[in-house]
């Protein structure tokens, strides 16, 4: 079988014993580590429940990808909780702002857009998560449910989650640092996130699925970024499962 990509891929992003990269890290260019939208329509959310809850070893056993959905609103406080767990701000350590998942030498390329069907008080529409202000910038107001399902390979059951989550990299976050190698933990990056996500949703009675088959360039499109400098990693619809 000819070797396709994905071979390549995994063999040039390998480390050798003896022959790691070299250099070092030119500080006045590390890239920004917050993405926000300036004068986009901010909404600040709650602040989210940081004890008590589900039991951890529950939301594990409990955890399951859910595709149905009901026809009912989540609420504001949920979106807070839900983006809290996935890259929330946990605790300050000598100017670093570290989050509520690992991320290779805190870096954090992964950017979290949301796309809004059914929230209380949240005008339909596409969304960027600010985490230093942990708030929603408006991209777009509307209704993207038909656009984002027939983007995640028409998978009508996006359409009728509350919400889908869209987390993006921003891959130079990581390059600066770690070179070709970056590739492999952006996706590592992307997949703590979902997962902290997915526990976070079952402790609030919540269903959630994870997407990873989608056209790329047709999401990069719905969020407005370039695919080339931040492209779109993985979904995660979010809903009321019936």
């Amino acid at each position: 079988m000819k070797n396709g990509v994905g071979h390549v891929f995994q063999k040039q992003t390998k480390y050798y014993r003896g022959k790691l990269p070299g250099g070092y890290l030119v500080w006045q260019s590390k890239p920004e580590t917050y993405k926000s939208y300036p004068g986009a329509a901010e909404i600040k959310l709650v602040s989210p429940q940081k004890e008590g809850g589900m039991n951890l070893w529950e939301a594990i056993r409990k955890r399951r990808s859910v595709r149905d959905f009901m026809n009912e609103p989540i609420s504001q406080a949920d979106i807070s909780q839900l983006l809290w767990a996935a890259q929330g701000i946990t605790k300050k350590i000598m100017g670093s702002e570290l989050r509520a998942v690992p991320s290779a030498g805190a870096l954090y390329p992964v950017e979290t857009y949301l796309i809004i069907h059914n929230v209380e008080d949240v005008e339909p529409g596409i969304y960027h998560y600010n985490v230093q202000n942990h708030s929603l910038e408006r991209i777009s107001a509307g209704d993207f449910r038909a656009q984002i399902a027939q983007a995640a390979l028409d998978q009508e059951f996006l359409a009728e989650a509350n919400v889908v989550f869209v987390w993006t990299a921003v891959f130079e976050r990581s390059k600066w640092k770690y070179k070709e190698r970056a590739y492999r933990y952006v996706y590592l990056d992307a997949g703590h996130i979902a997962q902290n996500l997915a526990l976070a949703a079952v402790s609030l009675g919540l269903g959630s699925c994870q997407i990873a088959a989608l056209y790329d360039d047709e999401v990069n499109e719905l969020l407005g970024v370039d695919g080339r400098e931040e492209s779109v990693l993985y979904l995660t619809a979010v809903g009321k499962p019936r």
